[in-house]
Formats: C-alpha cells, sequence, structure tokens
C-alpha cells in the first residue's frame, strides 16, 4: 500500500515526459536543413539551464498554485529568446504539466476530480471561460503594447494578494459568477503573456469559497486544458513552427515536479497554504509592477 502511493503520482509525469520526448524527436525530424529553424538541442548548456529553472518554477506552481510561467517568462528573455519563441513554448510545456499536476493532486488526495465533484465541475468551468479568453489574448497579443498588459496583471494580482492576506481567516460563500469571471481574466493573462494565470486563479479560488488545497488542483488542472487551446492557436498562427529546443526542456524540466509538489501539498496545513498563497500573490503582483515601472 506504501509502494502504491509513492509510485502512482509518479507515473502520470513518466507517461508524460516519453509523449514530449516523441513529440520533440518526431518534429525534430520534421526540421528543414537549410538552418532556417534551430534544431533539437536536448544536451546543451543552455538546454540544462531551461529543464532546471523550469523544474524549479514548476514545483513552486504545482505547489501553491502559481509562479511558473510569470517566473520563467522574464528569465527566458534575458537569455535572449524571443517573446514570440517564449510564450508559446511555456504553454506547451503548462499543457503536459497542468494535467499531470491535476491528476497527481488527485490521486494523493489534495483534490477530487471525479466527474459530478465540484472540484471536478470548477476545474471544467475554468476550462471553458479558459477557450474565450486565450483565443481572444493570442489574437491581440502581437498588437497591445506589453507596458500596458504587465501593469494590469501586476495591480490585479496584487489586489488578489491583499484581499487574501485580509480575510484568509474568514469563511466565503461558494460563488460560480466569480468562478465563471475568473476563468475569463486569467486565461486571458496567460494567452498575452504566458503568465498571470495562477495568480488569479488559484487566489480567486479561494476568495470565491474553495478550500486551499482543491484550489491549487483544480488550477493546475485548469491550466493544462486552458494552455492546449493557448499553444494550438499559437502553432495555427505561426505556421505550424515551435521552438522545440526551447519547449521539450521546458516541458521535462517541469514535468520532474510535479510528483514532489504533490506530496508537498498534501502534508502543508491548509491555513498554511492559503498563508504562503496570499503572500506570493502579493509579492509577484509587486515583482511585476517593479519590472514595468522601474525596471
Amino acid at each position: 500500500m506504501v509502494l502504491r502511493k509513492l509510485v502512482l503520482p509518479v507515473l502520470p509525469a513518466v507517461a508524460a515526459i516519453a509523449v514530449v520526448i516523441a513529440v520533440v524527436a518526431f518534429w525534430g525530424m520534421r526540421l528543414p536543413a537549410d538552418g532556417t529553424v534551430a534544431p533539437v538541442e536536448w544536451l546543451s548548456a543552455t538546454a540544462l539551464f531551461v529543464a532546471v529553472g523550469a523544474f524549479f518554477c514548476e514545483y513552486i506552481d504545482s505547489t501553491l498554485g502559481m509562479g511558473y510561467g510569470t517566473t520563467l517568462t522574464p528569465v527566458l528573455l534575458l537569455l535572449g529568446f524571443d517573446v514570440m519563441d517564449v510564450v508559446p513554448a511555456v504553454l506547451f510545456s503548462e499543457l503536459f504539466t497542468g494535467i499531470v499536476a491535476g491528476i497527481s493532486h488527485h490521486q494523493v488526495g489534495n483534490v477530487s476530480l471525479r466527474p459530478g465533484h465540484k472540484d471536478f465541475r470548477v476545474s471544467m468551468v475554468l476550462a471553458l471561460c479558459s477557450i474565450v479568453g486565450t483565443l481572444v489574448a493570442v489574437f491581440v497579443a502581437v498588437s497591445l503594447p506589453g507596458f500596458y498588459l504587465n501593469l494590469y496583471i501586476g495591480l490585479l494580482v496584487l489586489a488578489m494578494g491583499a484581499l487574501i492576506l485580509a480575510s484568509r481567516n474568514r469563511m466565503r460563500a461558494f460563488s460560480w459568477g466569480r468562478i465563471v469571471g475568473l476563468g475569463m481574466v486569467a486565461s486571458f493573462n496567460k494567452g498575452m503573456s504566458g503568465g498571470g494565470y495562477g495568480p488569479v486563479v488559484t487566489s480567486g479560488q479561494i476568495l470565491s469559497g474553495v478550500e486551499g488545497k482543491s484550489a491549487v488542483g483544480i488550477t493546475s488542472f485548469a491550466e493544462g486544458l486552458t494552455c492546449a487551446v493557448g499553444v494550438t492557436t499559437y502553432i495555427i498562427l505561426q505556421d505550424g513552427t515551435l521552438l522545440w529546443r526551447l519547449a521539450g526542456p521546458l516541458a521535462v524540466g517541469a514535468l520532474l515536479s510535479v510528483p514532489l509538489s504533490a506530496w508537498s501539498v498534501k502534508r502543508i496545513s491548509t491555513k498554511g497554504l492559503t498563508l504562503a498563497i496570499g503572500l506570493l500573490t502579493t509579492a509577484l503582483g509587486l515583482l511585476t509592477l517593479y519590472r514595468v515601472l522601474l525596471g
């Protein structure tokens, strides 16, 4: 029984890594030989750095429900990757890690994704709302000035973090209306910048009456479905191209952290988790505003 509990959360991540490697290898063989597209570089120092960074960022994301795209996107930009390569690559990696993290959280009992359960219904509502928000975001991503988008995300995330800290000891009635609004706003953030989904959805669920551990699992699962829409749209708009030498290491590194995060959430108290989410949300909001206004 103990061995079963230890192995089950690992299996989805291992299976997903195999799928990622197969997908990257397949598309790598289709790359043109004239040098117009960079080859797959699994063993380069940059790929290793990217994978390690993705591991730590995804551990925080899958444990506290936020921080992967919001933290990793600016780091990748500083490494010299183009924003139109970074955003779809981040979405591609979170397509796998979000769904696998949701499954892992379900297996260890942090959330229930059984069809018919409230947690499952919340995740489906968030995902369905996210389709609209993500599609709109991707189509306007190339035209909206990044300054205003990042300013908006920073203010929104900061406000939600402050609300959690101010009301973390008060119980709130569950609200489907707030859940629908969260899905639309957060998916727009994700499709535009590769980040800004987790802080809004995780903190917003808590403010809407969802228990902290369930909020983390629901966010991961819904975010994976949201990213599937986003990355598919980007690939279509960019004629089927994706920077696989970035997307592959991102996905593999992030997936390796998922079982560890599921076990961590299992052992954190609900009150402690809510406090950590509030503090991290506030910190991410302040950091975003600092980069926008003073960076």
